[in-house]
């Protein structure tokens, strides 16, 4: 046989060495005999080959010659590897001597040739025996080489070929065991190998969940409570984080599906981590009904020692029913809640939100590949039509109506608002996010961030419209509160400024320029809007010219107001929210010394839709600003634009008003 390995390797000696070093190499290796269990005649033809490369290398002529050949194959096949011609009959003294040269992969190759049907020994035969060791030992070495250079699927592919030589000739049932046991505690790595691949590997990835299933099955779910010995060697604390390392490869549906199925395997922890998935499939998809699927899933799970109580209430605020979700806040011990809720004494909506984004930031959405934890966006997922339509259907069947009642008339809310009369059969003349609305209700246009007035903040208003159903108050009233915290705006306080240029835009018209003659030149020069007469508008039914009319004196005399002038004429333009909002953010300016010098007009209105009570105009705003310091230098602009904004017009009494926009 052709042995891949030259006379130097086999000694274990450099081409450089001396005769002395050669024999001192020679006489330890004779020494140290191999113990595995390897027949007499196997180790006698190991210490003749042995013999026989030193007098090669320690005879000057034979060995300058045998150097000379080295050199000519190197340079004939770059690349290649020197080998050993041998007898067929010291085949299995070479591949020993092989293995302590640290081949076991080339080693591994020649024994399986050896024992394969056409050349396979005789039955019984030392050399049998002899070449199954060889197969047994190399292929362990084999494997821990993958290992060590993270190859595990490729490491794992050794063992399970090794044990099926050894098992099909009835060899060696003992290292058949070492081999199972290696198996085993490269688990955890293989599956880490296969998941962890680039996605393109669909093939890699399913066997990965396969081995997952079997594994986490095979410990007793993921308590590990199976009576034997875990497989992989992993205690529950190593498993726990092997575990999460490995999550974050998996989709957030895969793990719903595996959770489920190992909790009717048994896993209490494992459907404990289902309905936290199915929350996560929910929030990050908009899909409300998984919500509720989740919901239902973890009531109906049996978690002695755990206050389940600010999950589900969470889940309960997310779907709109406030009541519930109150009931269940307050009904909690949980220490983080108690702190959420002293940190809102005034307000406990604000609280509920503002543990709900906790919850789901820490909780619910960490641990998937395909789910981003960081984004929590309470007002997208309110503004979101599929959510609102699933909220209004629940609504419609009689569900948490009563409590959100109950919870509104509780709430600080009630500190300024009424709840409104509801028509049994009144479908809402005030939509959240419907089919006459283009733009998303999430994007906060140029006039809701001049003023730090978002439209879920309008519902001081609300009450002046007598036909509103109940979804619109789920989403108003949460909004609400959760617009306290990711906007920094306290619904009975004070707003925090940002520092970003955009948070000045609005669509307001720009106040009379300042007298600085220095800072001409950075002043608004286009001509800028100071009208402020407003005539009420008491028509039944406006005609376009009218209500462009109306919205362009409420652009100016909130610009007016926001450039440090006084209005009148505002109550009689909007509602009272959005005029408190107006001189609140003026108040603020006041106090930083600061004006906005605003230009905003209506180039042009389209009617959406109109009712006797209600008003929608789609309007295109021609819109520009700036924001000065008290010596008139401009720290904030933001250049022409043109705005498409939906105003919502209401009639109170004998006239109209701007009560929204978006």
């Amino acid at each position: 046989m052709d042995l891949p390995i030259d006379h130097f390797r086999l000694l274990g000696v450099s081409p450089s060495a001396d005769s002395e070093a050669i024999l001192r190499s020679l006489q330890l290796k004779l020494d140290r005999s191999p113990e595995q269990g390897f027949t007499h005649e196997a180790l006698t033809q190991r210490a003749e080959l042995l013999r026989l490369s030193a007098d090669l290398l320690t005879d000057l002529p034979r060995r300058q010659a045998y150097e000379a050949a080295l050199l000519e194959l190197g340079r004939d096949h770059p690349g290649e590897t020197a080998g050993i011609d041998l007898p067929s009959n010291k085949e299995v003294a070479g591949l020993l001597l092989l293995l302590e040269a640290n081949s076991p992969h080339e080693v591994f190759h020649l024994a399986s040739q050896g024992l394969q049907p056409l050349q396979a020994p005789a039955l019984g035969s030392a050399r049998e025996a002899d070449l199954a060791l060889l197969l047994a030992l190399a292929c362990r070495a084999a494997a821990a080489e993958e290992q060590e250079q993270r190859r595990y699927e490729a490491a794992a592919s050794l063992l399970h070929d090794g044990m099926q030589l050894l098992q099909r000739m009835g060899k060696l049932p003992e290292e058949c065991r070492n081999l199972q046991n290696d198996l085993d505690v490269l688990m955890p790595y293989r599956i880490l190998d296969l998941v962890s691949r680039d996605l393109g590997d669909q093939a890699s990835h399913q066997e990965g969940l396969r081995l997952l299933d079997n594994f986490v099955r095979q410990r007793g779910g993921l308590e590990g409570t199976a009576p034997s010995p875990a497989p992989g060697g992993l205690d529950q604390s190593e498993f726990e984080n092997f575990f999460q390392q490995i999550r974050k490869f998996l989709t957030v549906q895969e793990q719903v599906d595996l959770f489920l199925r190992w909790q009717q395997a048994g896993s209490i922890d494992a459907g404990f981590l289902g309905g936290l998935a199915l929350a996560a499939v929910g929030f990050s998809r908009r899909k409300p009904e998984r919500l509720q699927e989740a919901k239902r899933h973890l009531e109906s799970l049996d978690l002695p020692d755990f206050d389940p109580l600010p999950m589900l209430a969470c889940l309960d605020l997310l779907l709109g029913d406030v009541g519930h979700a109150q009931e269940r806040f307050l009904g909690s011990t949980d220490a983080a809640l108690k702190d959420c809720l002293n940190s809102h004494p005034d307000d406990e909506l604000a609280a509920f939100c503002d543990y709900c984004r906790s919850w789901l930031r820490r909780d619910v959405l960490p641990g998937y590949r395909d789910v981003d934890a960081e984004v929590v966006d309470l007002e997208a997922w309110f503004a979101d039509r599929d959510v609102q339509a699933y909220v209004e259907r629940l609504e419609r069947t009689g569900t948490g109506a009563s409590s959100l009642e109950k919870a509104f008339s509780e709430s600080s809310l009630s500190k300024t608002f009424s709840w409104p009369s509801l028509d049994p059969d009144g479908i809402l003349p005030l939509p959240l996010g419907g089919s006459e609305v283009t733009q998303p209700a999430a994007d906060l246009h140029a006039e809701e961030r001049a003023t730090g007035i978002h439209w879920t903040e309008r519902l001081a208003d609300l009450p002046r419209l007598p036909r509103l159903t109940r979804p619109v108050l789920i989403g108003s009233v949460v909004i609400a509160a959760f617009v306290l915290g990711a906007l920094g705006i306290n619904l009975f306080g004070q707003r925090h400024r940002t520092s970003s240029s955009i948070s000045t835009t609005t669509d307001q018209p720009q106040a009379p320029a300042s007298p600085s003659a220095t800072l001409q030149e950075e002043l608004l020069k286009p001509e800028v809007f100071t009208s402020t007469d407003a005539k009420p508008l008491i028509s039944d039914k406006p005609s376009e010219a009218q209500l462009s009319g109306l919205l362009q004196a409420w652009l100016n005399n909130k610009a007016l107001v926001l450039a440090g002038g006084k209005s009148d004429a505002l109550p009689e333009l909007a509602g009272g929210l959005l005029v408190q909002r107006v001189n609140q953010a003026r108040a603020e300016d006041e106090g930083l010394g600061e004006t906005q010098k605003i230009e905003a007009k209506i180039s042009s209105v389209e009617v959406v839709s109109q009712t006797p009570i209600r008003i929608a105009v789609k309007a295109v705003v021609a819109y520009r600003d700036q924001r000065l310091d008290a010596a008139g230098k401009v720290i904030e602009q933001t250049p022409q634009t043109n705005l498409s904004l939906t105003y919502i017009l209401g009639r109170d009494q004998d006239r109209w008003r701007v009560i929204d926009f978006r």
